[in-house]
C-alpha cells in the first residue's frame, strides 16, 4: 500500500502541467484520434497551463508581499494566517486518504456519466486534492476512514452538479463550448449567483454597470483592459506603501496579467477543442446523442478582463474587511491570488459587471473569512500532522480556498454531528 501511495504522490508531484497533458492525449486515443494529434492537443494544453500558471505566480508574487504592506501600514495583528493552497494541498496529500481519491473519483465521474445524473467528464485530476482535502478534515475528526471516503465523494458529487448547473455561463459568457468547471474553490462560491441576481432586482444598484467594454468606449485608450490592469496595479503599490519604481513595477506586472491570461486560455481551447469533439462524437456513438462537457480547472475562466480587474479590485478590499470584521482572526495572504478563481462565477453571473461582482464578492470574503476563522483550530491540528511549519508569529493556520470553501465547511459540520 505504501508503495502505491508514494507513486500517487509521485505523480501528483508532477502537477497540472504535466498531469493534464498526459490525461488528455490517453483520452484522445480513447477517443479515436490518431496519436499525432491527440499528442499534439496534449502537448498544446500543457503548454498554455504552463503559462496560465506562469501568469498566476507573476499575480502571486506580486499581491503577497503588497497585502503585507498594507498590513503593516494599518497596524493591525490577526493571530491566524492564510497559508495559501500549495500548503493547503500538501496537508490533504499527507493524509492517511489520499492515496484512494483519484481511483474512487474516476469511479465515481464514470458511474455519473453512465447514470446521466451528470454532464461533466472531469479531467482536472490534479484539483481532486480538493475531495481530498475534504476527506482529510472528516477523517481527522471522526479516525473513521470510510466517513472521509464518503464525504470525499459527497463533494465530488457537488462539485459535478455545480458544474453542470453553470456550464451553460461557461459556455455563454465565457464562450468556452463544450467546458465545465468542477474545481472546488471555485464551485463553493456559486450559490452567491443568486446574491447577483437579487442585487440586480434592487432599483438603483442595478443601473450601476461597468464592465472592460463600457469603460472603454467611455474612456478611450485609459479604458483598455491593459491600463486598467496599470491603473489598479500602480494603486495596490501606492495603498502598500511602495516608492515610485515598485508603484510602476507592480502596475505593468497587472497590465501584463491583464494581456497575457486571455491568450494563455486562447491556446488552451486550441488544444482542448479537438479532443472535446472526439469525446462527443465517441459519446454519442455509445450513449446516444447527449451532451458531455470537459472539465477544466477554473483558470481557464481567468482569461476574461473583469475576473482580473474584480480580483485585483478586492484585493485590497479584502484585507480592509479581514481587519474591520468583528470575530475574524484570519490575515488573508497567501491565497489573495486566488480570488480571482473564488469570484470567476459571480463575474459570469453579472455578465462581467465588475461593480456588482466587487459587492457580491465583497460579501462572499467576509463569509469565508468567518468559516476560515471557525475551521482554523482543526486547520492548524491537520497542518501540524503533515509537518507544515507555522508562520512565526501565528498561533494557528487556515486558508481561503479550502478552510474558507463554503461546501466543505457545511459537510464537516454535518459529520461532525456524529463524531
Amino acid at each position: 500500500m505504501q508503495g502505491f501511495v508514494d507513486f500517487i504522490q509521485a505523480f501528483l508531484g508532477l502537477g497540472a502541467t504535466v498531469i493534464l497533458p498526459v490525461v488528455i492525449f490517453l483520452l484522445g486515443i480513447l477517443f479515436g484520434q490518431k496519436p499525432g494529434k491527440a499528442f499534439r492537443s496534449g502537448l498544446t494544453i500543457g503548454v498554455a497551463f504552463v503559462g496560465i500558471f506562469l501568469v498566476i505566480d507573476l499575480l502571486t508574487l506580486n499581491l503577497g508581499p503588497a497585502a503585507q504592506g498594507m498590513v503593516d501600514r494599518l497596524g493591525v495583528s490577526l493571530n491566524t494566517i492564510d497559508i495559501g493552497w500549495p500548503a493547503t494541498s500538501s496537508i490533504a496529500w499527507a493524509s492517511t486518504i489520499a492515496a484512494f481519491i483519484i481511483p474512487l473519483g474516476l469511479v465515481v465521474n464514470v458511474i455519473m456519466l453512465v447514470t446521466k445524473t451528470t454532464k461533466t467528464m472531469n479531467v482536472d485530476i490534479w484539483n481532486f486534492w480538493h475531495y481530498t482535502f475534504m476527506g482529510a478534515i472528516v477523517y481527522t475528526v471522526s479516525g473513521s476512514i470510510v466517513q472521509g471516503l464518503i464525504a470525499a465523494t459527497l463533494f465530488q458529487i457537488i462539485c459535478l452538479k455545480i458544474a453542470d448547473w453553470t456550464q451553460p455561463m461557461v459556455r455563454d459568457f465565457y464562450e468556452m463550448p463544450g467546458v465545465s468547471v468542477a474545481t472546488g474553490s471555485t464551485i463553493s462560491y456559486a450559490p452567491f449567483i443568486f446574491v447577483v441576481k437579487g442585487l440586480q432586482k434592487i432599483p438603483g444598484i442595478n443601473k450601476l454597470h461597468a464592465d472592460p467594454d463600457s469603460i472603454q468606449k467611455r474612456f478611450g485608450v485609459f479604458g483598455d483592459s491593459m491600463v486598467i490592469g496599470l491603473i489598479l496595479g500602480a494603486a495596490i503599490g501606492a495603498l502598500a506603501g511602495y516608492g515610485v519604481g515598485d508603484i510602476i513595477n507592480i502596475g505593468i506586472s497587472m497590465a501584463a496579467v491583464m494581456v497575457l491570461m486571455p491568450r494563455m486560455v486562447k491556446i488552451l481551447m486550441e488544444g482542448l477543442m479537438p479532443v472535446s469533439e472526439s469525446a462527443r462524437t465517441w459519446l454519442n456513438k455509445h450513449f446516444g446523442d447527449r451532451e458531455i462537457n470537459i472539465g477544466l480547472d477554473a483558470a481557464v475562466l481567468l482569461g476574461h478582463p473583469s475576473v482580473i480587474a474584480t480580483a485585483l479590485i478586492l484585493t485590497p478590499v479584502t484585507v480592509l474587511i479581514a481587519v474591520i470584521l468583528p470575530g475574524n482572526a484570519v490575515l488573508p495572504f497567501g491565497d489573495l491570488a486566488t480570488i480571482p478563481f473564488v469570484i470567476a462565477f459571480v463575474v459570469g453571473a453579472s455578465k462581467g459587471n465588475i461593480i456588482h461582482s466587487v459587492i457580491v464578492g465583497s460579501i462572499m470574503i467576509a463569509v469565508s473569512l468567518y468559516v476560515a476563522t471557525d475551521i482554523a483550530p482543526l486547520f492548524t491540528d491537520m497542518a501540524m500532522r503533515a509537518d507544515i511549519n507555522l508562520p512565526e508569529g501565528s498561533a494557528q493556520v487556515s486558508s481561503i480556498d479550502q478552510g474558507g470553501n463554503i461546501v466543505n465547511w457545511v459537510i464537516w459540520r454535518f459529520f461532525d454531528l456524529f463524531n
